[in-house]
């Protein structure tokens, strides 16, 4: 399969995900479970949602599966706004992760 920029960056962006999950489920004083484990399930379908469009059986099939990606996206974006105003992630934590994705 040919290299595909997309895939790289979901994956990517995935991890950071993850990595602010085990944060706000671990690292802080004021751990947080609820909005975390939505951030992390929409969070890391993006990339399994790509992953899956790319080996797509046909046009239509791949356009469903970025869509599917694309809401996740949305989804994630949401979540994050939460962690945010909620002030479980700092001003500059947020417009980092939320520029990603």
């Amino acid at each position: 399969m040919k290299e595909s920029i997309v895939k790289d960056k979901s994956k990517d962006f995935a991890l950071r995900i993850i990595k602010l999950y085990k944060y706000l489920t671990q690292a802080t004083n004021n751990k947080e479970f609820i909005l975390s484990k939505q951030v992390l399930r929409s969070g890391t379908s993006i990339g399994a949602n790509v992953k899956e469009a790319l080996r797509g059986q046909s046009r239509p099939d791949f356009r469903a599966k970025m869509s599917i990606a694309l809401k996740e996206a949305s989804e994630t974006e949401y979540w994050l706004e939460l962690l945010h105003e909620s002030e479980y992630i700092d001003e500059n934590s947020f417009l980092s992760i939320i520029n990603d994705n």
